[in-house]
């Protein structure tokens, strides 16, 4: 069985997330609802360009491309969608999916050619009546991969109309509502007012249709309590590590309690020693860790948990509680991603904070054309370099070519996340 969806919507105005189409005032920061939304278990965010100007499409674009620089969730960009370059710039804005307005009479003749050039997993039609679904219904089948059903009231003609797939508005969040449009066949999941509401617990109300035999995209344990190893008091230690980076946060302990707690939420839930009670990392401060992974140690007696982390962990006010140093041994850092990193980081420094003599700002000064005209010169070493039996030169051109990369990188405003995250979907 598929597991189904909760989709969250995103209404852009001027480059900043708004209520609804219908009310214009803020819906809140776009990097917090982002991390809100992907760390708290929403499975795809609908995010809709409301722009009336191309002057205020290409902020909403902007704010798009922040967005899935954010997200590890797929989105589905809306709204200002007429034109196969409307649908190309979405999809370079890092969109995975791309909603066209069933009701626009230059729908049809879009949605085949979107569909040609991209393919029919990329789009989706947005749907009002059962009219438009029952004199379409062969072209939707065969040209678009999803249906956006926004009218409850047509989800039993549409199932008996079409098997093609759907995500429905659910404007009611009663489990017995959500249920009703979840169990059908043709159902993909909902999207809904109620599921932009960041403060509503996502995995716990996916734990409860999981309970009524809804397949649903939340944690279900290989490890049941009783397969730990736990202390003298019943507990076991609990080591939080920053999911991106690898740091380490902080040490805990958890109960069967917190433990549940922990699996249900998806939000790391621990047990105070000293105070004798559970306490949800977060609950106070708001700086909750958001669940990533769990596991467990050769021994069964040590849980590691990779976490998205809101704000501080420690409650000095230090990102990691382990900020004592006690001895440190200067090293070279080794690890690929980290040295590009670094070496990003110093040349955007460059970029924001222009040095007298520095051979990276006279790039900078120089302008797009000199750093491409360079880029193609490091390149063409390399291919030279690559005649050479022996590695050593061709290993040099490369991190020559790799460094004049970054200063195109950051010239046209991507970093390594943008590239390695557009390497790890194809």
């Amino acid at each position: 069985m598929e597991r189904k969806i909760l989709a969250a919507t995103i209404y852009l105005k001027e480059g900043v997330p708004v209520t609804s189409p219908d009310d214009l005032s803020p819906a809140g920061e776009l990097k917090f609802l982002a991390k809100a939304y992907n760390d708290g278990g929403i499975d795809k965010i609908f995010v809709f360009d409301l722009s009336s100007s191309d002057e205020e499409h290409d902020k909403n674009i902007g704010a798009i491309r922040e967005l899935n620089r954010l997200v590890e969730i797929p989105t589905c960009g809306g709204g200002h969608v007429k034109r196969l370059e409307d649908i190309k710039k979405l999809l370079y804005a890092g969109c995975k999916q791309i909603l066209i307005n069933g009701s626009k009479p230059y729908c049809f003749e879009l949605i085949d050619e979107a569909s040609a050039r991209f393919g029919n997993e990329k789009i989706l039609v947005s749907v009002k009546n059962i009219d438009f679904v029952f004199k379409h219904r062969d072209v939707i089948k065969e040209k678009v991969h999803e249906m956006l059903v926004m009218n409850t009231a047509i989800l039993d003609s549409i199932e008996n109309l079409t098997d093609t797939q759907y995500v429905a508005l659910c404007e009611d969040k009663s489990i017995e509502a959500i249920q009703n449009v979840l169990q059908r066949e043709h159902s993909r999941g909902i999207y809904g007012t109620f599921l932009n509401n960041v403060s509503i617990n996502v995995m716990e109300l996916k734990s409860t249709l999981t309970a009524h035999g809804i397949k649903m995209d939340n944690f279900e344990p290989a490890f049941k309590w009783s397969d730990f190893k736990l202390n003298s008091d019943g507990l076991i230690p609990v080591i939080a590590q920053d999911y991106r980076t690898g740091e380490v946060l902080m040490l805990a302990y958890m109960n069967e309690e917190a433990y549940a707690k922990t699996i249900m939420t998806g939000k790391m839930t621990y047990y105070s020693r000293s105070r004798k009670e559970l306490w949800m990392k977060g609950f106070t401060s708001g700086h909750i860790q958001y669940v990533k992974s769990l596991t467990a140690d050769c021994d069964h007696d040590t849980i590691l948990a990779k976490v998205s982390q809101i704000g501080a962990a420690c409650h000095t006010g230090n990102y990691s509680c382990f900020h004592n140093e006690i001895v440190h041994k200067e090293y070279m850092e080794r690890n690929p991603l980290k040295v590009f990193e670094e070496e990003y980081a110093v040349i955007l420094d460059r970029k924001e904070h222009p040095k007298e003599g520095s051979y990276t700002n006279y790039l900078f000064d120089k302008g797009l054309d000199k750093i491409l005209k360079k880029l193609g010169e490091e390149a063409a070493e390399i291919i030279i370099a690559a005649k050479n039996p022996d590695p050593e030169e061709t290993k040099y051109e490369a991190a020559d070519f790799l460094y004049h990369l970054m200063v195109l990188m950051v010239e046209k405003g991507l970093n390594w996340e943008d590239v390695t995250r557009e390497l790890s979907q194809r």
